[in-house]
C-alpha cells in the first residue's frame, strides 16, 4: 500500500460540508461514509474525512477549535495550472466558501490562492512551474 494522508476535519453540518467538498472537486466514497462522517477523495493518496462534532469527540478530549475564529492548519492542494487554481477558488465561492482568507501569491514561478469552507477551514490551492518544482525556485527568491 502506498503512503497516504487522511485529513480529519470537524464540521457542523455534514451534508452541507459534503456538498461543498464535492463542488470543489472531491469525490465522496460511500463505502466509508455514514451519518457521522463523509470520506472524501482528492486523489489515490489524499483523503479527507469530514466528521460531525459528536463523532470527532470520540477521537480526542481536546476542544474543537472554531475554525471561523482561529487557524490551526493551512491545507494546500496543487493544481495543474494557474487557471485551475482560479477555477477551484471560484467553485468554492459558488458553493458558499469565502475567498482568499490568505494573501494571493503570484511569484511568477508559483501562483496560489485560498478559500475557506463553510466551517472556516482554510484551503490553499497552488500551481508551480514544473521546472521550479524540479530544480527549486529562482535564486533571487531564496535570497
Amino acid at each position: 500500500m502506498s503512503k497516504m494522508i487522511f485529513v480529519n476535519l470537524p464540521v457542523t453540518d455534514l451534508a452541507r460540508s459534503t456538498a461543498f467538498y464535492e463542488a470543489v472537486g472531491f469525490t465522496k466514497n460511500p463505502k466509508f461514509s455514514n451519518e457521522r462522517g463523509s470520506a472524501m477523495v482528492w486523489s489515490d493518496t489524499i483523503h479527507l474525512m469530514l466528521l460531525t462534532h459528536d463523532f470527532w469527540k470520540t477521537f480526542t478530549d481536546k476542544q474543537i477549535a472554531d475554525a471561523s475564529k482561529v487557524a490551526q492548519v493551512l491545507l494546500c492542494l496543487s493544481r495543474e495550472s494557474k487557471a485551475d487554481v482560479d477555477s477551484m477558488v471560484a467553485q468554492a465561492e459558488a458553493a458558499g466558501g469565502a475567498l482568499d482568507p490568505t494573501p494571493v501569491q503570484d511569484m511568477g514561478f508559483m501562483y496560489g490562492r485560498s478559500f475557506e469552507d463553510p466551517d472556516g477551514h482554510i484551503w490553499e490551492t497552488m500551481w508551480m512551474d514544473p521546472q521550479a518544482a524540479a530544480e527549486g525556485p529562482p535564486a533571487e527568491v531564496m535570497a
